[in-house]
């Protein structure tokens, strides 16, 4: 006598709402898939931005100890937010906040006590969302910002793919800052594989293939390892190093596949540093802190959910509540594993892009994180260039949002372009917000419109100029 199973997927399907949002398992898996390929260079990026970096009393964290915490609170972050909120967001350490942790903070506190600021700056985010607060600000964003942010986000993450892929290089100079490749062309075989691995994709998502976009990473990735097999480019070795080779990883069959990963680092978590620089100090920073949280993910959530067709007119999603809770405690998790603040990634549009609409897409991000703690090097295998062509056409997808927004309405279009353009510019979702956000209460205000502007609209505006002159300000009263 066999088992009954088909109760199994019924029940799968109705707790994630597959069949209600229009998707199947299989997308949801291959959705899953795409979005772990995406991201899985932060297992490896993110000790490098954190690790080696000595603190005020000399202590560093280990590259190894990093990589294993990024990839645990990421599974566990993933996982926990596909569960509660049955959304395809994946989690996994802001690439804003560990930067600011590495070159602003570590330089007055130490690497325990720079967790710790990451914990308070969780916590608090999770009693503005518990207490309604959060909502209510989220509400009082006009909807043509909203769908700002996420065409915003769309340009965002197309530039971030550009840079990963070598498409786009700094030229070292004021002017311009940026340009095409090498001297002003494709002259690497990394950038050259980007470059077709992104046409291969928009062919295919045009002639409506499923699973356009895990074809094209797949025939891009084993490109890319024959490539680097036949000519031996290596990796990227500094400015006077090895330019032509690979940025980040290099695409190769790894000699080991099992690794134990070092977790070390789990609770290294101390609340000194206000006591050690003082509470007005340690306060500016928690504050920075906040607002770069609590606004990028904000603006992520928003344009991932139009892209997946989860937003109604409002701009407000499934679970909302819950997705704003959890996302601060992805802060408190990061803080107390030393992997930093855990947040929703932009990534996440890959995986949305090959049709994930639930969380069971998250569950299987998820657990490929957790396994990237033991098979940390097949996290190499795919070469940040192949990975950042799915994030260009990403990109193109949350630009089409723009078609919501009246642009013949002046008081609405310079607001508007300002959120759109100062975020891929300042390499910032939060900047791109704030920079919307003042410019709409002050263009309304001088316009006749002050009565229609919500009043928590004028304090974030006001926080948000804070929050622009912070430095000056830290100064001010240090």
């Amino acid at each position: 006598m066999h088992p009954d199973t088909s109760v199994r997927p019924g029940a799968i399907d109705r707790f994630f709402e597959i069949s209600r949002r229009g998707s199947t398992v299989g997308a949801e898996v291959r959705g899953g898939l795409v979005t772990f390929v995406a991201m899985a260079y932060i297992v490896v990026l993110n000790p490098i931005i954190l690790s080696g970096t000595a603190d005020i009393a000399g202590g560093e964290l280990g590259f190894g100890q990093v990589a294993a915490t990024t990839a645990l609170t990421a599974g566990v972050m993933t996982i926990l937010f596909g569960l509660v909120t049955r959304l395809p967001f994946a989690f996994a350490a802001g690439l804003g906040i560990n930067s600011f942790l590495a070159v602003s903070v570590i330089g007055e506190v130490t690497w325990p006590e720079a967790m710790g600021l990451v914990v308070v700056n969780g916590l608090l985010i999770v009693l503005l969302a518990a207490t309604g607060l959060r909502r209510l600000i989220f509400d009082a964003v006009p909807m043509a910002l909203k769908t700002a942010i996420s065409v915003g986000i769309g340009l965002f993450i197309a530039f971030i793919g550009f840079v990963d892929g070598g498409f786009v290089t700094s030229t070292g100079s004021s002017s311009p800052p940026v340009g095409l490749g090498v001297a002003g062309s494709i002259a690497t075989v990394p950038t050259l594989l980007f470059t077709l691995t992104l046409l291969l994709i928009a062919v295919l998502m045009a002639l409506r293939v499923r699973g356009g976009i895990l074809i094209g990473l797949v025939v891009g990735t084993i490109a890319a390892i024959v490539v680097e097999a036949i000519w031996r480019l290596g990796a990227q070795a500094g400015d006077d190093g090895n330019p032509q080779g690979w940025s980040l990883t290099v695409p190769a069959l790894p000699s080991q596949w099992i690794s134990i990963p070092d977790l070390s680092l789990v609770g290294q978590v101390s609340f000194g540093s206000f006591e050690r620089i003082g509470v007005l100090a340690a306060t500016m920073l928690v504050f920075t802190l906040l607002f770069t949280n609590f606004f990028d993910a904000m603006g992520t959530m928003t344009g991932l959910s139009r892209e997946a067709d989860l937003a109604d007119a409002e701009g407000n999603f499934p679970r909302l509540r819950s997705a704003l809770i959890v996302e601060g405690v992805g802060a408190v998790v990061g803080g107390a594993t030393s992997s930093s603040s855990n947040t929703v990634f932009v990534e996440s549009g890959a995986g949305i892009g090959e049709g994930a609409r639930t969380g069971l897409a998250n569950v299987v991000t998820g657990v490929l994180f957790l396994a990237a703690m033991f098979l940390s090097p097949l996290t190499t295998i795919v070469p940040t260039e192949i990975a950042a062509a799915a994030l260009v056409i990403v990109g193109a997808l949350m630009m089409a949002q723009i078609r919501h927004i009246d642009l013949t309405d002046l008081p609405t279009l310079i607001p508007v372009f300002l959120t759109i353009t100062v975020m891929p510019m300042t390499y910032s979702i939060a900047n791109g917000i704030g920079a919307g956000f003042i410019s709409w209460v002050l263009v309304r205000a001088f316009t006749g419109d002050i009565r229609k502007i919500s009043p928590l609209l004028w304090i974030v505006a006001a926080g948000f100029v804070v929050f622009f002159a912070r430095g000056p300000l830290e100064l001010l009263f240090s």
